[in-house]
């Protein structure tokens, strides 16, 4: 696997691009859902419960000490989301590695990865190392890279591997309202019960702000100037 060691900003035509392609995916999902009458699958809380290893562990307990806790529960509630939504790949989830990308998505927000570099690869970086400290496969540890380096790569991250994609799912969901329609909404109860937004959407958005601030030429910037922040403040959450 190649690792994802630039990640230029994006055109506005590309995102653009991306974002029609994403609503009518969506579109034809719901229709289609609607005529065959297909039930979203109950997913409960042991379905996405941290695996039990030293390096799950120590993920959670590296992003519990650098990250705020609105930012942790955003991290748990992508991980949870993700797992919730694994029928859209219908492929085989490793699901330690998908813990472990999903936990440490966004170490790159954080003083832990303090770098020039666009968020995104400055925090996978850091979560590769991690990975590799507690033994996991050179290519296991990899897939925990670019799942960090791609988790908001908008119209490339659903090509990928599974736990790439469904990454980019959860994650997408909880920032941004999106997919929420295939997720089961009992389950999307208790995922919101379990771990609390805690004012998510001012915490984001803020340390966004702060990154495009540091870093005008980073990857977010574009769609920041295409309205995300707005993306997030209409998300259907309280807060």
């Amino acid at each position: 696997m190649t690792l994802t060691s630039h990640k230029p900003a994006p055109s506005h035509c590309s995102l653009l691009h991306a974002f029609i392609r994403h609503d009518l995916t969506t579109a034809v999902g719901r229709v289609r859902r609607a005529l065959s009458k297909e039930q979203l699958a109950y997913v409960a809380r042991q379905h996405y419960a941290m695996p039990d290893s030293a390096a799950c562990h120590n993920a959670l307990q590296l992003v519990r000490q650098s990250s705020p806790e609105f930012l942790l529960n955003h991290c748990l509630r992508s991980y949870a989301f993700a797992v919730a939504m694994a029928h859209k790949t219908k492929q085989k989830i490793d699901q330690e590695v998908l813990f472990l990308g999903a936990v440490m998505h966004d170490l790159g927000l954080t003083e832990h990865c303090h770098s020039e570099e666009t968020f995104e690869v400055a925090g996978a970086r850091a979560a590769r190392e991690l990975c590799l400290q507690h033994n996991l496969s050179h290519s296991r540890a990899d897939l925990v890279h670019e799942m960090v380096a791609l988790h908001n790569s908008v119209g490339i991250a659903d090509k990928k591997d599974a736990e790439i994609a469904l990454l980019h799912f959860g994650a997408g969901a909880d920032v941004a309202g999106l997919w929420l329609n295939d997720i089961h909404p009992q389950t999307l109860h208790e995922v919101l019960n379990d771990y609390p937004r805690l004012e998510f959407k001012e915490g984001m958005i803020k340390l966004l702000n702060e990154q495009i601030s540091a870093k005008p030429h980073s990857y977010m910037a574009p769609m920041i100037r295409l309205g995300f922040l707005k993306k997030i403040r209409q998300a259907p959450f309280s807060s």
